[in-house]
């Protein structure tokens, strides 16, 4: 079965459009772009089913390269006979395929090896026939200078026997299926790690069936297990296990039949179990750390498609209290035109003068909005702008700070200010978040943004990728201003890379800025393919051509020309008149390129052009009075913001420093599967206190009131 074949099979997708989307992955063409603008060859699959095709024709390639290799080596040693070779080459799986090559894979010396280096390999097929009553009477006649006794002879042909049992496909199969359906992991505390583990005291005395087991789960089991804390166990019974391996080895009731039960029985507690147990924790901790992956990426989706305040005056502050508060004011393009430090809280308690400098440089600078880190003193700091009067409304936004020292102290902040301090690259970075999250958060690895859990513990590879596909999903959605965007704003966009993001830059800083889509052209190593990947999802803010500013790829402008021309208008007059949008028939402009997914969503763009799907930043306020633990008590209904979400809830910030816990089950008045299907990071909600435990730092939160 080709590889298109089995991946419109294994994803349910219709062969022709799986096809096509090979063929435009091959071709080099990157995810945003083929599920824009390749909906005619793909049949408008999303980016979700784009990915997954093409992880999948990963996968099978992969699957193939190590088909090659094992024929490759199993020929090399003569061993590979016309059954043999089918029985690889019908492998669907790497784990088919490595049975099928076990027993001819290079071992280091084994219990088996050494014993047939004495002989033992005849006697340990006599054994196998299970017809001899007499064994020790077999075993003699293989009695030598390296076997001593018929004891010793029996054992190194129960070694072989018991290697011949693990390498069998059917017994590795029967195993799998015991772990499959029967596996418990089970953990007990390292002796002398209660203090020193307590926060793995609920795992000391611990077991659930592996299939039960929750992600987040089994990824405190290894952490505990990695910090030395917990001893882990993956198996089923046993006893059971070994039953099952007896029907199929053991044919009847001869002393020889007893001797190949020894074996089996050795053959699973030193071989199989171990081997399969290794297996099954790996493909646990695998999917683990993909769920764990998955609800990471998605947090990380949801806060850079969050709303930009846009582009406004700010003043932002990060906030502290023995080394004061950074302010810094940002203009319209968050450029740093000036900043300070005030000292409002103890020890200074330099308060009026702190407000006096704020309301001042509010009027200065013409600020429009405030944004307050939401760390230490966030709250004291809050309530002093709040009480400070302005000459003007001013709308104050408490601003996630996780990841903004990260920033701080990065390559990329030295770069941008290479002679300012590093709380003040902090404060900036702040403001910036507020005026356009995407375009601030792009510039900080985004394990650092702080919404996710064990984000340290799973495959970093496998996250890095994930979050980079999130991160170059999210930027080609909303579409990038080429001459106000960033490098590394500019590094995600469909086709460009570091490299063409610096050339556009610096294109950018010699010749001005562009006029044009056609312009892009002309930036140093920028070839047609990179063009057609990238150019839709650049704008060009009030260019003579509405639809630069839009997500009409160029491809398409002859289209809309011809809309125009048919009503004898102009592309703008399209744009700016909803009657003359009216009267066009997009069925009179398919083709066998353009279809109506294409045109529907080329109508789209022209009622909306340059839309930012993000919508408008929203203030928030915390509950007055409410600034740290002790001031939360049962019973209370207060807002919050959910700072994360995990398999098992959510994370509320109250204002108090510590976010509390609103557990899946507290989420609605109904069953829920997923928080994400309840709630958003950043959604402004009321919850109310159900439990507080300030020795141990926890609040737990409800939304069912």
């Amino acid at each position: 079965m080709s590889h298109t074949s089995k991946i419109a099979n294994t994803l349910s997708l219709r062969s022709k459009n799986v096809e096509n989307t090979v063929s435009l992955l091959n071709e080099g063409a990157t995810v945003p772009f083929i599920a824009r603008y390749r909906k005619e060859m793909t049949g408008s699959l999303d980016e979700v089913q784009i990915t997954a095709i093409r992880d999948l024709l990963n996968k099978l390639i992969e699957i193939d390269k190590r088909r090659e290799t094992i024929l490759s080596t199993i020929e090399e040693q003569g061993k590979l006979t016309p059954e043999l070779r089918k029985k690889i080459e019908q492998a669907d799986t790497l784990t088919q395929l490595e049975d099928l090559y076990l027993p001819y894979k290079p071992k280091r010396k084994t219990r088996a090896t050494k014993a047939r280096e004495k002989g033992l390999e005849p006697l340990a097929k006599i054994l196998m026939t299970q017809r001899e009553n007499d064994v020790e009477y077999r075993a003699e006649s293989f009695l030598s200078k390296e076997v001593e006794n018929t004891e010793e002879a029996l054992q190194g042909a129960r070694d072989i026997i018991a290697e011949w049992v693990s390498e069998n496909t059917i017994a590795r199969n029967k195993v799998r299926h015991q772990f499959e359906r029967h596996a418990i992991v089970s953990s007990k505390m390292v002796k002398g790690k209660e203090e020193e583990g307590a926060k793995f005291r609920d795992y000391f005395e611990f077991d659930e069936p592996l299939h039960k087991c929750p992600s987040h789960r089994l990824l405190a089991l290894f952490r505990g297990e990695e910090e030395g804390v917990l001893r882990l166990n993956v198996s089923p019974d046993a006893e059971y296990a070994i039953s099952n391996l007896n029907r199929l080895f053991v044919k009847n009731n001869s002393a020889a039949a007893d001797q190949v039960e020894l074996a089996v029985k050795d053959a699973y507690k030193r071989l199989l179990q171990p081997s399969i147990s290794t297996e099954y924790r790996n493909s646990a901790k695998a999917r683990a750390d993909e769920e764990a992956i998955r609800v990471f990426a998605e947090n990380l989706r949801q806060l850079l498609l969050a709303s930009p305040l846009g582009q406004k005056r700010v003043l932002a502050i990060d906030p502290g209290f023995r080394t004061g508060c950074k302010v810094v004011c940002l203009n319209e393009q968050g450029e740093l035109i000036y900043h300070s430090a005030i000292y409002p809280h103890p020890p200074q308690n330099d308060y009026h003068k702190a407000a006096s400098e704020l309301s001042f440089l509010t009027n200065k600078y013409k600020i429009n909005a405030i944004a307050i880190g939401n760390g230490t003193a966030s709250r004291e700091t809050e309530s002093l702008v709040k009480s400070t009067e302005f000459d003007r409304d001013i709308q104050v936004f408490m601003v996630s700070e996780n990841g903004a020292s990260i920033y701080s102290a990065s390559a990329v902040a030295r770069e941008e200010f290479p002679n300012k301090d590093i709380t003040v690259r902090g404060a900036v970075s702040i403001g910036r978040r507020l005026m356009d999250p995407l375009a601030e958060l792009v510039k900080i690895d985004a394990k650092s943004i702080g919404v996710g859990q064990y984000q340290h513990d799973v495959n970093q590879n496998l996250l890095k990728k994930k979050l980079d596909e999130v991160v170059e999903s999210a930027v080609n959605k909303v579409g990038i201003n080429v001459n106000t965007a960033s490098k590394h704003l500019l590094t995600y966009v469909s086709g460009l890379g570091p490299k063409l993001a610096q050339n556009i830059v610096d294109y950018r800083a010699e010749h001005g800025a562009f006029s044009s889509r056609v312009q892009i052209k002309k930036v140093p190593r920028m070839g047609a393919k990179a063009f057609e990947q990238c150019a839709g999802f650049l704008r060009i803010r009030d260019a003579k051509n509405p639809l630069d500013n839009s997500a009409v790829h160029p491809e398409s402008y002859t289209i809309v020309k011809q809309m125009a021309k048919s009503l004898n208008c102009t592309v703008t007059d399209l744009v700016e008149q909803e009657k003359l949008r009216k009267q066009i028939d997009i069925r009179q402009y398919v083709t066998q390129t353009t279809g109506l997914p294409t045109l529907q969503d080329i109508m789209q763009e022209l009622a909306k052009p340059g839309l930012d799907p993000r919508g408008e930043a929203q203030a928030f306020s915390f509950a007055e009075g409410i600034k740290k633990i002790e001031d939360v008590h049962e019973g209370m209904i207060i807002p919050g913001i959910v700072t994360n979400i995990t398999n098992f809830g959510c994370f509320v910030d109250i204002g108090v420093k510590q976010d509390g816990l609103v557990h899946i089950s507290q989420l609605a008045n109904k069953f829920v599967k997923d928080p994400n299907d309840v709630v958003k990071l950043h959604q402004h909600v009321e919850v109310k206190v159900l439990e507080v435990d300030i020795k141990r730092n926890r609040i737990n939160l409800s939304m069912k009131f």
